[in-house]
């Protein structure tokens, strides 16, 4: 009985053991060895290792050999302007010096982070105070992050830590600039749109004034032309007129009487006083005082019917007060009808 016990002590021993001497390192991770905490060696590849047993002599710690992650959140940092930011940033890394990290770090993540995030922080500092306010919204942006990095590189390589890379997730506009900075904005687009309405009314005055030139060209050539046309017809009536004066003056002469007839005595009830020897009453003396009548197809020169009726035959469709001697009243009743004239009596002249 004793002796069983005493074999099963062994073997679980020697199981302790053999387990205490193996230790694995898979893909993803470092192992840094040491002996009474002196480093003896590191293991980067993956594999199954083996030790000097149990965790007294020999001491196995396990890091990692993958890209890690640092954030910094809500950084206020101020622009050369003196307008400030609300920032989001992190950094990737490695641990590319297991024996530096374990000797500068102790190995411990949580140290490495909180220096790297101090770094971060002082890096964005450094670089968002050499830039204006918009630097961080345009495409200076990149070359930001890849000065940020550049920044803190030389100060985590002697931590055994490789900084991969930095981005900046969120730049915001601090709450107490952010009203100035809409009012800014508003005020440079209202100055940009009045710009672009001045140069929009410009251009519509210049089109007017190309429009009203050419109307008043076009306008211009068309009344020169209507001018040279109506001069034109002005003269070629006037030649008709002229030949037909020096074919037939007599008749031209009548036939101009006739229209100042028209336009004299036309149906407006003017009531005109002339003299009966006035030229204008010449076409209607009496050449006929004996009243001939001439048969149809006579002939052409035949007298006419007297036109002015004698003292004694007046009409009595006119009755004129008396007026003085030698004066001729001329009274149109109707536009149909046709004139009449009366001869006053020889009388002392009174008014009437």
């Amino acid at each position: 009985m004793n002796r069983l016990i005493a074999l099963g002590v062994v073997a679980i021993g020697l199981f302790y053991v053999f387990v205490s001497s193996i230790y694995v390192v898979n893909e993803r991770e470092q192992a840094i060895v040491t002996r009474f905490g002196q480093i003896i060696d590191v293991k980067t590849e993956p594999g199954m290792y083996f030790k000097v047993p149990t965790n007294v002599v020999d001491n196995v710690q396990i890091i990692e050999d993958r890209l890690l992650r640092a954030d910094v959140s809500n950084m206020s940092l101020q622009v050369s302007d003196g307008k400030f930011y609300i920032v989001d940033a992190f950094l990737s890394y490695r641990i590319s010096d297991p024996r530096l990290f374990r000797t500068r770090a102790q190995g411990e993540i949580r140290v490495a982070e909180d220096r790297l995030t101090t770094r971060l922080n002082s890096a964005l500092r450094d670089v968002y105070s050499r830039r204006d306010f918009t630097a961080a919204l345009s495409d200076q942006r990149s070359a930001m992050m890849n000065e940020a990095r550049d920044i803190i590189r030389p100060d985590m390589s002697p931590l055994g830590i490789d900084v991969v890379d930095v981005r900046i997730l969120r730049t915001d506009l601090d709450p107490n600039v952010s009203a100035d900075t809409f009012n800014r904005m508003k005020a440079e687009r209202l100055a940009e749109a009045a710009l672009l309405r001045a140069r929009g009314q410009e251009a519509k005055r210049t089109a007017t004034a190309i429009a009203d030139r050419q109307r008043t060209e076009i306008i211009a050539a068309a009344q020169r032309d209507a001018e040279i046309l109506r001069g034109e017809g002005e003269a070629e009536r006037s030649g008709i007129f002229a030949e037909a004066y020096t074919r037939d003056p007599d008749f031209f002469q009548f036939y101009r009487s006739m229209q100042s007839y028209r336009a004299a005595l036309g149906g407006t009830g003017t009531t005109m006083v002339l003299s009966p020897n006035s030229e204008f009453f010449r076409y209607f003396e009496n050449e006929n005082p004996d009243n001939i009548q001439v048969a149809p197809g006579a002939g052409a020169d035949i007298p006419v019917t007297p036109l002015i009726e004698t003292p004694a035959e007046s009409s009595p469709i006119l009755d004129t007060p008396a007026a003085p001697a030698d004066a001729t009243t001329v009274t149109e009743t109707a536009p149909a009808a046709t004139p009449a004239v009366e001869t006053a009596p020889a009388a002392p002249a009174t008014s009437p």
